[in-house]
């Protein structure tokens, strides 16, 4: 891995707020993801399931932990399989975790061999009541391929059908969504390395420059500050595509007078950040950009203002669209009559700004969290409002992402150049 060794008492610690939930005489297990095939002899490269990261920092496939408090040995409360190391895979690949470093890196004291788990769980399975096994439930996912977590969780049904079967996946929701000082520590480190590669763009930025060229020189920064990569499929889009919400092309030439739209941002040790800029190509915002500009950028530092413990998702959207829709009055791209006959469930402001504010942010660029329930502090949030403008070949998207506390908001990207006037400044700086 690139990023630094972390301390492995936030592993300990996650596992501690994962057991206060369980019930008695209850046994959980979670597994590592696969490494996904492509064609031929290659694959997609190995990225861990983030739960079983979360609870235990181990980073490679072929890991499994069990989380079992109520053990009746009262010794393997926690017990970790991982891959064996043999000389091929030393030759090929490098050596994987040996059982002590397995142990350093966790925190859990019982380390086996992943070979080895039917054979050493047998006999607990049979000593409990309820099996807790996890899964991807999350609202804006949709797999069709069976997943390594999928292949397990049904063989180990069909293995013990009569033991009573629980959901980790509420559970991980609730305590991943609270983040610790240390996982802010590293959210904040990947905001930070984001910010070394967007400056590093305000210099090189010139019209007739490529998106892929821009997307190379923030790979570069962000890989070269021990990132991994890119948290998501970076868009960077100029022109017209920055109306397009999920563009992932980048292979387009900027042209004098385009502002580029860059969602982009770095990753640092499986933690993500998520940032969206948007800069005029020839350093330079006409009048009417920057109006639009700023309108989203005032809505953005409204909506900032209003993540607070208490605050509901339901009030919280309801006000940002208000803003919003002030803002496109003033623009000229609402009537007062448009807003006045519009329709609750789909207000006149979604023509211009038709996705959500703020998601959950942390080991998942879209965290894991209940947007049912109130805001907490220590949650980490997106905030990320937007007008496009697809007859003016124009979209401006502004996001920063803020930690709850219990006075307020910390900004995790504040450092990070957003106000126009500094953006045009640092693009046209000698």
């Amino acid at each position: 891995m690139k990023y630094q060794a972390i301390d492995n008492s936030l592993f300990i610690e996650n596992r501690n707020k994962f057991k206060n939930y369980l019930k008695p005489n209850s046994l959980a297990v979670f597994v590592s993801n696969d490494i996904m095939p492509t064609n031929a002899d290659g694959s997609m490269g190995f990225k861990q399931n983030s739960d079983l990261f979360y609870l235990t920092g181990v980073d490679q496939e072929e890991t499994i932990l069990v989380i079992f408090p109520d053990v009746k040995d009262g010794r393997h409360k926690e017990i970790l399989f991982v891959k064996e190391t043999s000389e091929l895979i030393a030759i090929w690949e490098g050596a994987k975790l040996n059982k002590e470093q397995a142990s350093k890196v966790s925190g859990v004291e019982h380390v086996y061999w992943f070979h080895e788990f039917d054979k050493i769980m047998k006999g607990f399975f049979f000593q409990v009541e309820n099996i807790y096994l996890n899964s991807n439930e999350h609202a804006r996912a949709h797999i069709d391929t069976e997943t390594y977590e999928a292949r397990f969780n049904k063989s180990l049904m069909s293995k013990f059908p009569l033991h009573k079967l629980e959901r980790s996946a509420p559970i991980m929701h609730r305590i991943r969504a609270i983040k610790s000082t240390m996982e802010i520590e590293l959210i904040q480190q990947a905001c930070d390395i984001t910010e070394k590669g967007f400056r590093r763009l305000l210099s090189f930025v010139k019209p007739g420059v490529w998106e892929y060229e821009m997307e190379a020189e923030l790979i570069h920064e962000f890989i070269r500050n021990r990132s991994a990569g890119f948290a998501y499929g970076p868009i960077i889009a100029s022109g017209f595509s920055a109306c397009v919400l999920h563009y992932t092309e980048n292979n387009k030439q900027c042209r004098d007078g385009e502002v580029i739209l860059l969602d982009v941002a770095a990753e640092y040790a499986n933690y993500a950040s998520d940032m969206t800029r948007c800069i005029p190509a020839n350093g330079k915002f006409t009048k009417r950009q920057k109006e639009v500009y700023n309108a989203v950028l005032r809505v953005k530092d409204g909506a900032t203002k209003l993540l607070m413990p208490g605050q509901t998702f339901e009030k919280y959207n309801k006000a940002v669209g208000e803003m919003m829709t002030e803002e496109l009055l003033k623009l000229g791209l609402l009537k007062a009559e448009e807003v006045k006959s519009q329709n609750p469930s789909w207000p006149a402001y979604k023509k211009y700004f038709m996705h959500g504010t703020s998601h959950f942010l942390g080991l998942d660029v879209h965290d894991v969290g209940f947007f049912t329930e109130p805001m907490q502090a220590g949650m980490v949030f997106t905030v990320e409002p937007g007008i496009y403008i697809r007859e003016e070949n124009l979209g401006i998207r502004l996001e920063n992402n803020i930690l709850i506390t219990t006075t307020g908001q910390i900004d995790l990207m504040k450092s990070i150049p957003v106000d126009a006037d500094e953006i045009e400044e640092l693009m046209n700086k000698k």
